[in-house]
């Protein structure tokens, strides 16, 4: 967990590039991940260097020549802020011709998953001042440990949410984290994002691991599979690409696949059963025209609307039997055009829909009040849905407003996700995580194929509860249906009100009594 300490050296650095003349958000991340990234190669360098000296063999894992020393982290950050300004600005003819960006922006797949991605990037620090207080500031910030690096990395991309433009709907990271706890990642799957943005569903999906089974790594398959097939993401923003992939590589996933591709378009649609698990929340409110769409999706559900394409793509996507969680906006579940309800059919009767959360309008502000749900389904191609698990989640351990203040403490909260079944009561009022997870896991992960076990079945079944179970046909009468409105029963409470005449009545005594007091005021005052 990040330390106040941390946070306030991260908020200077991100301060001083506002007061710089750099004031998108996704500009300040992207100038910040390059100057770690040029202090991470300085650092693989020094190791090499270091290891070579100890073993006195030659190492071939060297980035930087001899004459390319003057381009280094640790040569550069000891320069006047002209001279080093001029190294990242300014041909050096005799540093083999390159700037210190140019060097980066070149180095290729020697540089790790980050370095694949450096087409298009341009280097925006404007002026030497700026570029030398950024860099003595990053110079000092722990970069050698896996959870501090990552940590960090994430604090700064928690600060799109806090500026609030750009468009960019960050989902917020408990939120992903509770859906990752629900899916729970095995050792075999092949997970994909096909909307990765800054891939907060893969970089959760890997801390899951780390933190749930150590114990895979000790097989080499396993840390080879871990390592390069396991995480799979498709980004079409060259900058949210980017973004990604450090973000991953600060988090220890040395080699995952990012593709940069429209992942709707008919480039894309060589993708076909490659993945066993699917965490995303593609793009709300979008509108493609017919001819920019893969046309197996439209077989599926023929729509221009991007929300209900990426849930035909997912199921294309994914491996009979995998499964999927996916952040969808309240219209898929009960919309009534044709696209919107095929889409819920084809989920419901010829595939296994296994649950659906309503989450609070609230869980993505400051971006937007939009209400939300999320999804879970199992692609199976011959049906399977027997009753679909609802939960009307009231509260995400957050304020709903504007500045989403935690209504627990820390520990508490994070207690919800680690030890769901010792949360207090009245803490689960203010965080329905805890209960959701219990409540999943109960019904979803010991659920059989063909639906959920009797006993478990029965005991959902009082819908004035936040959580229950509703069958498939019941589903199939309302039209597919998903809302949790349509079945979640309201008890109203019956509230006996006075007799008009007595309402009357004592509301003249009321006026007696104020005019007798506004008499002995008079009396009072004269």
């Amino acid at each position: 967990m990040i330390t106040g300490e941390l946070k306030s050296k991260i908020d200077k650095i991100w301060n001083d590039f506002w007061t710089g003349g750099i004031s998108n958000p996704l500009t300040v991340i992207e100038q910040f991940t390059y100057l770690i990234f040029l202090k991470q190669l300085d650092a693989r360098q020094t190791l090499a260097e270091k290891t070579e000296n100890l073993l006195g063999i030659s190492n071939t894992d060297k980035l930087y020549t001899e004459a390319q020393r003057p381009l280094r982290w640790s040569s550069f950050k000891e320069k006047d802020p002209e001279v080093m300004f001029d190294l990242f600005t300014k041909q050096q003819r005799d540093l083999d011709d390159l700037t210190v960006f140019d060097f980066m922006k070149n180095i290729g797949t020697q540089g790790g998953v980050f370095a694949k991605y450096m087409k298009g990037a341009i280097f925006m620090i404007q002026s030497p001042k700026l570029l030398d207080k950024v860099v003595q500031q990053i110079d000092v910030l722990e970069l050698d440990k896996k959870d501090v690096k990552g940590d960090l990395y994430e604090y700064m991309l928690s600060k799109i949410a806090e500026a609030g433009t750009n468009g960019q709907f960050r989902t917020p990271r408990h939120i992903i984290r509770m859906m990752v706890e629900i899916t729970k990642p095995k050792q075999d799957d092949v997970i994909c994002d096909p909307s990765a943005g800054t891939a907060g569903f893969l970089v959760s999906a890997g801390q899951y691991i780390y933190d749930k089974h150590q114990d895979w790594f000790q097989e080499k398959e396993f840390r080879n599979h871990f390592n390069n097939k396991m995480f799979n993401g498709i980004e079409f923003d060259p900058t949210m690409l980017r973004i990604g992939a450090m973000n991953m590589q600060l988090h220890g996933m040395d080699n995952p696949t990012l593709i940069g591709k429209d992942a709707l378009s008919e480039s894309n649609g060589n993708i076909n059963e490659a993945y066993s698990l699917i965490l995303a929340n593609p793009p709300f409110k979008g509108s493609l025209d017919y001819d920019e769409v893969e046309s197996s999706l439209l077989k599926v559900t023929k729509t221009k609307k991007t929300e209900l394409l990426f849930l035909a793509l997912m199921l294309r996507m994914l491996k009979t039997g995998g499964r999927a969680a996916v952040i969808v906006p309240d219209g898929v579940l009960f919309g009534s055009s044709n696209a919107h309800k095929s889409i819920r059919k084809e989920l419901v009767e010829n595939q296994q829909l296994q649950g659906v959360i309503s989450m609070p309008s609230g869980v993505f502000k400051p971006y937007a009040g939009v209400s939300t749900a999320i999804l879970f389904f199992t692609k199976t191609n011959s049906g399977g849905t027997d009753n679909v698990w609802f939960y009307d989640m009231k509260a995400d351990g957050l304020s709903l407003d504007d500045k989403r203040n935690l209504l627990v403490n820390e520990d508490t909260f994070e207690q919800c996700f680690t030890e769901p079944e010792n949360v207090k009561e009245e803490v689960k009022g203010k965080c329905d995580i805890a209960q959701i997870l219990l409540d999943a896991n109960e019904i979803l992960n010991n659920a059989s194929l063909r639906g959920t076990k009797q006993s478990v079945s029965d005991k959902y079944q009082d819908r004035t509860q936040q959580s229950f179970l509703v069958p498939k046909q019941e589903i199939i009468d309302n039209d597919w249906d998903l809302s949790i409105n349509r079945y979640k029963e309201i008890i109203y409470k019956e509230i006996t009100y006075e007799k008009p005449a007595t309402l009357i009545q004592q509301i003249k005594e009321l006026d007696s009594q104020r005019n007798d007091a506004l008499l002995n005021l008079e009396k009072m005052m004269q």
